[in-house]
């Protein structure tokens, strides 16, 4: 809205002028959002009490039982903030605007189905129909990715310069993997009070600052980058790390609300449509690797389980693990986010080995 205004009377107010500058949106975007989350957070979570209590909390240690009366499904409020937002500083003439909107409905359509079902029937809904909406969401973002912007079907390496496979025809179910895995990790992540939102607000700004370079002909040369064209991409950025911020306030230890499904895996989608338009996707399981960890911990559990009858580790995922281990959740958050923030800074350190 603010974008199309500057535009409409910047004839009139040379001002104006400053909205056109990606840098100056994305923080600005960061700002409101920021300053939206504190401003309203407050009420949604007196509305939340009243409506999206947990009564429960299975497959987690017993001193997080006490947590059933914290209310959850903040990540309905994180969508709402983030798309109003985005309404009032981006460029809708953009392609890239929709389909990550588009992708944060979806995803957070299958996560709020998933709540709905845990407040009403005390379980969510099953693994396999969960699996297939995701896969179908997927597929319906990729097919509207390549149909609207084209993309080159090239990946690109990290470290490497030179070495860039073709996939061809498999671009579609590497995007779906993509989107797919990686909302799933980030929705494993989401046990602990400030776990997730803290490693995502470090993965969006990582996230924000590679789809500026690939956005600007010059560095994207000079670093031998794809150049991508995805200056819209660096505001969403900015306002998805400004909703983290806002939720984060009330998210820390003790939480006064969780983002539930809803908001774990539709941001955890967002992420990697962010790493798919700067065409830097395998940058995601560096950056990222603390959602990965989480995640093979799960899959490492289940298999341990089924093939030698045995637990690996106490707990999964594994932040469980280091709570049962007698770590306090609050530094179990606290080191992973600083791991996560090491993981940020090596895979920025990529391109200049590059």
């Amino acid at each position: 809205m603010i974008y199309h205004l500057a535009l409409s009377f910047q004839s009139q107010f040379s001002a104006l002028n400053i909205v056109h500058y990606v840098s100056f949106r994305a923080l600005m975007g960061l700002l409101t959002t920021f300053a939206m989350s504190l401003a309203l957070g407050g009420r949604f979570i007196d509305f939340s009490r009243k409506t999206f209590a947990n009564s429960a909390r299975p497959y987690t240690p017993d001193s997080h039982q006490q947590k059933g009366s914290t209310p959850t499904m903040g990540g309905i409020f994180i969508i709402l903030v983030v798309l109003f937002n985005l309404f009032v500083w981006c460029d809708w003439s953009k392609p890239e605007l929709w389909l990550f909107s588009l992708t944060l409905v979806l995803f957070g359509g299958i996560g709020l189905l998933d709540d709905l079902y845990k407040v009403w029937y005390k379980k969510g809904i099953s693994a396999t129909p969960k699996f297939r909406l995701q896969l179908l969401s997927a597929f319906i973002l990729a097919i509207l990715w390549i149909w609207l912007k084209n993309p080159s079907s090239l990946v690109c390496v990290p470290l490497f310069k030179h070495f860039h496979p073709d996939l061809g025809y498999l671009l579609i179910p590497w995007i779906m993997l993509i989107l797919v895995g990686t909302s799933n990790a980030v929705n494993l992540t989401d046990g602990l009070d400030g776990l997730a939102i803290g490693s995502l607000l470090l993965n969006f700004s990582f996230f924000s600052g590679v789809a500026y370079l690939a956005s600007h002909a010059s560095f994207a040369t000079y670093l031998q980058i794809p150049f991508t064209g995805c200056s819209e991409a660096v505001i969403v950025g900015g306002i998805l790390t400004g909703a983290c911020l806002g939720f984060l306030w009330f998210n820390a230890h003790p939480a006064q609300i969780f983002m539930g499904d809803v908001g774990s895996l539709s941001l955890g989608a967002a992420l990697a449509m962010m790493a798919i338009i700067a065409k830097q996707e395998l940058l995601l399981p560096l950056a990222g690797g603390m959602f990965v960890v989480e995640a093979l911990s799960v899959i490492m559990q289940i298999g341990s389980i089924k093939l030698l009858g045995k637990k690996l580790f106490k707990m999964a995922p594994i932040h469980h693990h280091f709570e049962m281990l007698g770590w306090k959740e609050t530094k179990v958050t606290m080191r992973f986010n600083i791991i996560t923030l090491i993981l940020c800074l090596l895979a920025a350190i990529t391109f200049k080995i590059r």
